[in-house]
């Protein structure tokens, strides 16, 4: 395997609970299992559920603690999102359509599940703004 892949560990109460939402609603692919812990596929990147004991709260807002996706083809987000909808998830924020007209365009959703862990999902109008467009200060919603 050449390629590098992203891994993320996140907490959740309920082992259960976390596939039903992320196997069935999300569509990953679950991996190795036990009691505390659940390794999922999510677009080839490694999540991995860790049943924590710690009372979880949800956040008053998307920021700062989120984590996603950014798909390169605007169908595959459009397919994901269509899914999400399907299986009644969640969307703590509405699909949004960011910096219309510039170079950083971009559309994007909000997820968040059972366990308040918030998901960002994104399609660039231009690449290059995934990672340039020095010019510009915008990032996300804040000024």
């Amino acid at each position: 395997m050449s390629q590098t892949l992203f891994h993320l560990a996140f907490p959740v109460t309920d082992i259960a609970q976390t596939k039903a939402y992320y196997v069935d609603g999300l569509g990953c692919i679950p991996g190795r299992e036990n009691r505390h812990a659940l390794i999922l596929n999510l677009y080839g990147h490694q999540l991995v559920a860790h049943v924590t004991k710690e009372p979880l709260i949800p956040q008053p807002t998307i920021y700062p603690r989120h984590f996603g996706l950014i798909f390169t083809q605007e169908g595959d987000w459009q397919d994901l999102l269509e899914r999400a909808q399907q299986q009644q998830l969640f969307f703590r924020e509405e699909i949004k359509n960011r910096f219309v007209g510039s170079p950083l365009e971009h559309r994007t959703f909000f997820l968040e599940d059972p366990f308040y862990n918030l998901m960002e999902f994104k399609y660039y109008s231009h690449p290059e703004a995934i990672f340039g467009s020095y010019e510009y200060t915008q990032i996300g919603d804040r000024a």
